[in-house]
Protein backbone atom coordinates (compact mmCIF):
# COMPACT_ATOMS: atom_id res chain seq x y z
CA UNK A 1 0.00 0.00 0.00
CA UNK A 2 1.38 3.43 -0.86
CA UNK A 3 1.14 6.68 0.51
CA UNK A 4 -1.86 8.96 -0.62
CA UNK A 5 -0.77 12.64 -1.64
CA UNK A 6 -2.23 15.70 -2.76
CA UNK A 7 -2.48 14.76 -6.19
CA UNK A 8 -4.19 11.21 -5.40
CA UNK A 9 -6.74 13.36 -3.76
CA UNK A 10 -7.39 15.54 -6.69
CA UNK A 11 -7.88 12.99 -9.22
CA UNK A 12 -9.64 10.96 -6.35
CA UNK A 13 -12.11 14.32 -6.56
CA UNK A 14 -12.57 13.88 -10.29
CA UNK A 15 -13.63 10.23 -10.29
CA UNK A 16 -16.11 10.87 -7.46
CA UNK A 17 -17.64 14.15 -9.37
CA UNK A 18 -17.81 11.89 -12.25
CA UNK A 19 -19.57 9.15 -10.30
CA UNK A 20 -22.76 11.45 -10.19
CA UNK A 21 -23.21 11.20 -14.02
CA UNK A 22 -23.02 6.67 -14.25
CA UNK A 23 -25.81 5.08 -15.84
CA UNK A 24 -26.08 1.84 -13.81
CA UNK A 25 -30.14 1.13 -13.40
CA UNK A 26 -29.51 -2.45 -13.05
CA UNK A 27 -27.03 -2.72 -10.52
CA UNK A 28 -27.55 0.40 -9.01
CA UNK A 29 -23.74 0.61 -8.20
CA UNK A 30 -22.45 3.72 -9.48
CA UNK A 31 -18.44 3.73 -10.57
CA UNK A 32 -16.67 6.87 -11.70
CA UNK A 33 -12.59 7.01 -12.70
CA UNK A 34 -10.71 9.54 -13.65
CA UNK A 35 -7.11 9.11 -15.37
CA UNK A 36 -3.63 11.25 -15.76
CA UNK A 37 -1.58 11.91 -18.46
CA UNK A 38 2.17 12.35 -18.28
CA UNK A 39 1.44 15.48 -20.32
CA UNK A 40 -1.08 17.17 -16.94
CA UNK A 41 -4.18 15.76 -18.54
CA UNK A 42 -7.01 14.57 -16.44
CA UNK A 43 -9.85 12.08 -18.33
CA UNK A 44 -13.17 10.90 -16.74
CA UNK A 45 -15.32 8.18 -17.13
CA UNK A 46 -18.20 6.60 -15.70
CA UNK A 47 -20.13 2.98 -15.82
CA UNK A 48 -22.54 2.85 -18.63
CA UNK A 49 -24.79 -0.46 -18.25
CA UNK A 50 -26.72 -2.07 -20.83
CA UNK A 51 -29.73 -4.37 -20.89
CA UNK A 52 -27.32 -6.78 -22.69
CA UNK A 53 -25.21 -6.98 -19.89
CA UNK A 54 -22.06 -7.97 -22.08
CA UNK A 55 -22.09 -4.45 -23.77
CA UNK A 56 -21.75 -2.81 -20.37
CA UNK A 57 -18.14 -0.18 -20.10
CA UNK A 58 -16.44 -0.22 -16.78
CA UNK A 59 -15.72 3.74 -16.10
CA UNK A 60 -12.08 2.95 -15.88
CA UNK A 61 -12.26 2.03 -19.55
CA UNK A 62 -14.79 4.75 -20.56
CA UNK A 63 -11.65 6.88 -18.62
CA UNK A 64 -8.91 5.41 -20.33
CA UNK A 65 -10.73 5.52 -24.10
CA UNK A 66 -11.60 9.31 -23.85
CA UNK A 67 -7.80 9.64 -23.11
CA UNK A 68 -6.23 7.96 -26.23
CA UNK A 69 -9.35 8.87 -28.23
CA UNK A 70 -8.21 12.64 -27.48
CA UNK A 71 -4.48 11.42 -28.38
CA UNK A 72 -2.99 10.65 -24.96
CA UNK A 73 -1.32 7.34 -24.28
CA UNK A 74 1.14 8.24 -21.25
CA UNK A 75 -1.31 7.41 -18.31
CA UNK A 76 0.47 7.81 -15.07
CA UNK A 77 -2.30 7.12 -12.99
CA UNK A 78 -5.92 6.08 -12.29
CA UNK A 79 -8.60 6.62 -9.68
CA UNK A 80 -11.50 4.46 -9.13
CA UNK A 81 -14.54 5.07 -6.85
CA UNK A 82 -17.87 3.08 -6.42
CA UNK A 83 -20.58 2.70 -3.73
CA UNK A 84 -18.92 0.49 -1.92
CA UNK A 85 -18.49 0.75 1.31
CA UNK A 86 -14.64 -0.44 1.01
CA UNK A 87 -12.38 1.24 -1.62
CA UNK A 88 -13.71 -0.43 -5.12
CA UNK A 89 -10.81 -2.09 -7.31
CA UNK A 90 -10.48 -1.89 -10.29
CA UNK A 91 -11.95 -5.44 -12.06
CA UNK A 92 -9.57 -7.38 -14.13
CA UNK A 93 -10.82 -6.70 -17.54
CA UNK A 94 -9.98 -3.19 -16.50
CA UNK A 95 -6.48 -3.89 -14.81
CA UNK A 96 -5.58 -5.29 -17.92
CA UNK A 97 -6.32 -2.50 -20.49
CA UNK A 98 -4.85 0.09 -17.77
CA UNK A 99 -1.57 -2.53 -18.24
CA UNK A 100 -1.56 -1.79 -22.25
CA UNK A 101 -0.71 1.87 -20.98
CA UNK A 102 1.13 1.40 -17.97
CA UNK A 103 1.71 -1.20 -15.39
CA UNK A 104 3.59 0.46 -13.27
CA UNK A 105 0.38 3.65 -12.82
CA UNK A 106 -0.95 4.70 -9.56
CA UNK A 107 -4.42 2.93 -8.22
CA UNK A 108 -6.15 5.50 -6.13
CA UNK A 109 -9.22 3.32 -4.89
CA UNK A 110 -12.24 5.09 -2.91
CA UNK A 111 -15.42 4.05 -1.94
CA UNK A 112 -18.26 5.24 -0.42
CA UNK A 113 -16.83 6.40 3.07
CA UNK A 114 -13.14 8.11 3.55
CA UNK A 115 -11.40 4.67 3.34
CA UNK A 116 -8.94 5.35 0.45
CA UNK A 117 -6.29 2.39 -1.03
CA UNK A 118 -3.21 3.65 -3.41
CA UNK A 119 -1.40 0.60 -4.92
CA UNK A 120 0.21 0.06 -8.38
CA UNK A 121 -1.10 -1.62 -11.19
CA UNK A 122 1.44 -3.81 -11.09
CA UNK A 123 0.51 -4.82 -7.39
CA UNK A 124 -3.04 -5.43 -8.48
CA UNK A 125 -1.77 -7.37 -11.43
CA UNK A 126 1.22 -8.91 -11.64
CA UNK A 127 2.65 -10.59 -14.33
CA UNK A 128 0.83 -8.53 -16.95
CA UNK A 129 -0.10 -10.14 -20.27
CA UNK A 130 1.50 -6.80 -21.81
CA UNK A 131 2.94 -6.02 -25.61
CA UNK A 132 6.53 -7.66 -24.79
CA UNK A 133 4.78 -10.92 -25.01
CA UNK A 134 3.75 -10.18 -28.55
CA UNK A 135 7.06 -9.31 -29.74
CA UNK A 136 8.22 -12.45 -32.05
CA UNK A 137 11.99 -13.20 -31.55
CA UNK A 138 12.20 -15.01 -35.55
CA UNK A 139 15.62 -16.53 -35.02
CA UNK A 140 13.99 -19.04 -32.39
Amino acid sequence: MRNLTQPDLVLLAFAREAQERAYAPYSMFRVGAAVYTEEGETFTGVNVENAAFGATICAERAALSAAVSAGFRNITAVAVVGDSEAPTVPCGCCRQALAEFNPEMRVIMGGAKDDVMVMTLDELLPEAFVRGYLDQDETK
